[in-house]
């Protein structure tokens, strides 16, 4: 229990920087709702989920193979990161050559033939946050977490500054004589592209502030290395882009997709962009884990209690992530005001997309066994399965059901990425989870989402009441069930016998 101790404080610190970045981050959403309209807000959403697929491909997979090399065979640490920041470096120089290149044709494909400008910033984007990648991987592996917390942080409120000053001072400011130097910095006609100018400028400002590990660059490129890293993590970008389809392909169908004129369907897609912000907690929380857990699954592998601790820690994330959705969906009609009234008529795709990232969550834990035993292809090949999947529901789902068609589909592809991932790790790294409990508390949370709604329409409780007191009931549920655990990690040395649940 000790050790699972120390990956929730490790989760602790990564998940507060992002809860707290993101929180800031997250009140951007209603900036954005209120002062743009749902078709302009799906211009935004479009644009970054093409940066999902490039930034994939631009990271190559190197993050999860500096881990996997770091400290294997007697590879000195600082040649792995030095192989992998070189690799990175050239890779991104090549792509915005590329992009510099092609940028007027690429704009007009898109349809933003009057905007070029968008596509070269989200390319700078991109670039800077891949190379930063790898200096955030070795911040990681060397437990660093309160820098890399403390970078994060300040990148958000870079970002958060920099738009409140873009789309809500420089407004009201601009054109009134005493404030001339607005006329300088600020422009009506570029609109939502300020959102994009305030993510640039603190990406600009993240790189810097990772110059120390930067430096890493002199530690040169190992080409007896870097064969077995590029075969390593080479499936990994396969594995990222099908996670990247299962995420954001949607933003990109449903433009295209929708049965209805291309404005409405901008509208659309704007509107169900905002809601699923509205998942933001979940998606958090395994963010947090992710940041983590990789590097602790690599590090303590070898130890012999090593499959016992994965059980034990899948079971208690799951146990967290149904409480996320608890918090969520119970609290709803609070969580609502985050968006904007035209945006709140795709609300109830929210508690399909929670359970969808609580499966994406069950997965990452469940990837251990093709990262640790060198098996990325068959990953590759399970991800690419689900990946299609998903590409076929949107495709027939998203004409006739719209984008709550989308939401299903998410569920379905992460859902079935978990179950085939299990039954794989059974053959080749074998770990027993307490599968039935776990689905137990699923089941639990679901019940108890369930009897809210029923409550909320037939019952003469207020509804924030309802919902404490739901939430408290499966505290008490998980709490007792868990309890001889929970005994021991606070000292006490007779835990009593746990009932079956």
């Amino acid at each position: 229990m000790s050790v699972i101790k120390k990956l929730a404080s490790q989760t602790a610190v990564y998940g507060l920087s992002s809860i707290f970045g993101r929180f800031l981050n997250y009140l951007l959403v209603p900036l954005y709702t209120y002062y743009f309209s749902a078709a302009e807000y799906g211009v935004v959403s479009e644009f970054y989920a093409y940066a999902g697929f490039f930034s994939v491909l631009l990271l190559f997979g190197f993050d999860t193979g500096y881990f996997r090399f770091h400290d294997k065979d007697k590879v000195v640490g600082d040649k792995a990161y030095g192989t992998a920041l070189w690799f990175i470096l050239l890779i991104n120089c090549v792509f915005f050559g590329i992009i510099w290149t092609i940028n007027p044709w690429l704009s007009a494909l898109l349809n933003y033939a009057e905007h070029p400008e968008y596509v070269l910033c989200f390319s700078l984007i991109l670039i800077m946050d891949a190379i930063a990648s790898i200096p955030f991987a070795r911040l990681r592996a060397e437990d660093k977490a309160f820098r890399f917390a403390g970078i994060k942080i300040v990148e958000i409120l870079i970002t958060v500054g920099l738009s409140l000053l873009f789309i809500k001072v420089c407004p009201m400011l601009y054109g009134k004589p005493e404030f001339s130097w607005v006329g300088k910095i600020y422009d009506p006609a570029i609109g939502v592209g300020y959102i994009f100018i305030a993510n640039l400028i603190a990406s600009v400002c993240k790189f810097f502030m990772l110059a120390p590990q930067l430096m890493g660059l002199s530690w040169g490129f190992d080409k007896s290395l870097f064969p077995r890293m590029f075969r390593y993590s080479l499936p990994m970008v396969v594995i990222g882009f099908a996670g990247i389809i299962n995420e954001m392909l949607d933003r990109v169908l449903l433009k295209q997709l929708l049965p209805y004129d291309m404005t409405t369907n901008m509208k659309m897609l704007g509107i169900y962009s905002a809601c699923y912000k509205l998942s933001i907690l979940m998606s958090l929380f395994i963010q947090a884990f992710r940041f983590a857990a990789e590097p602790f699954f690599f590090a303590y592998a070898d130890k012999n209690d090593s499959r016992a601790v994965y059980a034990k820690v899948l079971k208690y994330f799951v146990i967290f992530c149904v409480f996320i959705f608890l918090l969520v969906t119970l609290f709803i009609d609070f969580f609502k005001y985050f968006v904007g009234p035209e945006f709140r008529s795709g609300l109830d795709v929210v508690p399909i997309l929670l359970v969808a990232n609580l499966f994406l969550g069950i997965y990452v834990n469940l990837s251990i066994w093709y990262k640790l035993t060198d098996r990325t292809l068959i990953g590759a090949c399970v991800s690419l399965a689900a990946a299609a999947l998903t590409i076929y529901l949107n495709i027939i789902w998203i004409p006739v059901y719209g984008y709550m068609g989308s939401a299903w589909a998410h569920l379905i592809g992460y859902a079935g990425m978990a179950v085939v991932s299990y039954g794989l790790g059974q053959i080749y790294y074998p770990v027993k989870y307490d599968v039935l409990r776990i689905l137990a508390y699923i089941g639990v949370g679901l019940d108890i989402y369930q009897a809210n709604e029923v409550l909320k329409t037939h019952g003469s409780w207020p509804v924030g009441v309802t919902g404490a007191l739901l939430l408290m009931l499966y505290i008490f549920i998980a709490a007792l069930f868990e309890r001889r655990d929970l005994l021991h990690m606070l000292g006490s040395k007779t835990p009593p016998a746990v009932p079956n649940l």
